[in-house]
């Protein structure tokens, strides 16, 4: 009974929240810009305005008051939601994960500077091929990926496999080390070459472009089978005759993730594969 009341408040919470949203964007912030510039515009205006900037600043200062705390399965938005289950890991130095993945067939992201992002929203409407478009930030352990690399599998490039990494390295603030260790129990560095460690990723597919639940804005909607993506990856590794060894860990009993996606779902089966470099 307590937890559906909980539940209940919860609810009625996000739906005011969405409420005191729209009536700012219809009675604030829309009649500001369209005093000021034409319709269309002023239309833009307050969507970006309200998705972009607004709503992101509400949920940042939300989370300095309220942190989720969660065994680290999952890498989180920049405003704490959930995301992409932790499905893959590789171990390496940062040169060797780079070539081994280059050598699979796979492109590096771009860094997400204003003129690649501009870049990228080109090449998604005129339909034009970027194989190395930058990635939007996610977190684990306190920071954004480490590494970002892609592949893709048809001609629209809101289409695509793609996977970011995280060092699991304590190098970071100490309150995520814990979230460090969970994952270096399945491989510690060697004191004699430090460069070398465990990279875990999260590994999915993109398939076309849809709003975020929570502030819609827009991104990718991702494929709910994000072990068929995990596999791929491990496949062209060893294709790429990069790999030494794979291992398989289960990690937990398996979940089913709602995306930050509007509809999206994501599953995995609570295994993670990881491939060991050669040296």
């Amino acid at each position: 009974m307590l937890l559906r009341l909980i539940r209940l408040v919860q609810r009625l919470l996000v739906l005011g929240f969405g409420a005191g949203i729209i009536y700012l964007a219809v009675w604030h912030f829309f009649p500001f810009f369209d005093n000021r510039v034409p319709l269309a515009f002023a239309l833009l205006a307050t969507y970006i305005f309200t998705a972009y900037i607004f709503i992101p600043l509400v949920f940042r200062v939300f989370r300095l008051f309220y942190v989720p705390t969660h065994i680290p399965l999952y890498c989180v938005t920049p405003d704490g939601f959930a995301s992409d289950p932790i499905n893959i890991g590789v171990v390496g130095t940062r040169i060797q994960v780079i070539k081994a993945m280059k050598a699979a067939g796979w492109h590096q992201a771009d860094r997400r500077t204003l003129k690649n992002i501009f870049k990228m929203i080109r090449s998604v409407v005129m339909r034009s091929p970027y194989p190395t478009a930058p990635f939007s930030s996610l977190y684990l352990f306190g920071r954004k990926q480490d590494l970002g690399f892609q592949k893709a599998f048809s001609e629209d490039p809101s289409q695509r496999h793609h996977v970011r990494f995280w060092a699991a390295h304590l190098n970071g603030p100490e309150e995520f080390h814990t979230d460090v260790r969970f994952w270096q129990r399945f491989h510690r560095p060697n004191k004699d070459n430090l460069s070398r460690q465990l990279w875990v990723g999260a590994a999915s597919k993109d398939i076309g472009i849809v709003p975020i639940r929570h502030n819609a804005q827009l991104t990718h909607m991702i494929h709910p089978d994000t072990n068929a993506e995990r596999d791929l990856i491990v496949h062209d590794l060893r294709m790429s005759h990069s790999v030494a060894k794979t291992i398989t860990e289960r990690v937990h009993e398996g979940l089913s993730l709602p995306n930050r996606a509007l509809r999206g779902v994501l599953n995995a089966d609570g295994r993670i594969r990881i491939c060991i470099l050669k040296k």
